[in-house]
């Protein structure tokens, strides 16, 4: 699929700050090669609060890896379906502070790819279904292609992106 955008200010709270100038001070000032190395270590740990994620929402990615740089994400390993790995590049893209997601997955049984839809204000699961299949009873489809993501159909928020399944 390549790369994906998400809006960086919305999304699960599971990342960190990057640090600042004035978080690594000595009693000479700031220590750029400290600053650094903390950013590093920062972002190794935004991948393994990812990994983390996508472990606990019960999807299969045989050797999982995520690489993060400042807002940007890359997921690497091998999943079953198609949809596995939509559900992995939205666990990923829907938290704060990843704007970008660049999608490296293998899939061993591909099937037909799902559209990616971004929540705007107002919007709800039977709205976005009346829009997208002409029919709003049909937001039962738009929920199950979003679990484990989606706890309920009434829980989503300006933002977030959902996978809109093909009929």
């Amino acid at each position: 699929m390549g790369l994906f955008s998400f809006l960086k200010t919305a999304g699960a709270k599971l990342l960190g700050k990057k640090a600042e100038e004035n978080d690594v001070v000595t009693t000479t000032g700031a220590v750029p090669n400290a600053m650094d190395a903390l950013n590093e270590a920062n972002e190794k740990a935004k991948a393994a609060a990812l990994m983390s994620a996508v472990v606990s929402h019960g999807i299969a990615v045989e050797n999982l890896d995520i690489v993060v740089d400042d807002d940007s994400a890359t997921v690497y390993g091998q999943v079953e379906s198609t949809s596995a790995k939509e559900k992995v590049i939205l666990i990923v893209g829907n938290t704060e502070g990843i704007a970008t997601v660049d999608d490296r997955l293998a899939v061993v049984n591909p099937e037909p790819e799902a559209t990616f839809y971004t929540v705007v204000k107002g919007d709800s699961l039977s709205k976005i279904a009346k829009e997208h299949y002409g029919d709003m009873m049909k937001y039962p489809v738009i929920f199950d292609a979003n679990k484990p993501m989606l706890t309920s159909p009434d829980l989503i928020y300006p933002g977030q992106v959902l996978r809109i399944p093909a009929l």
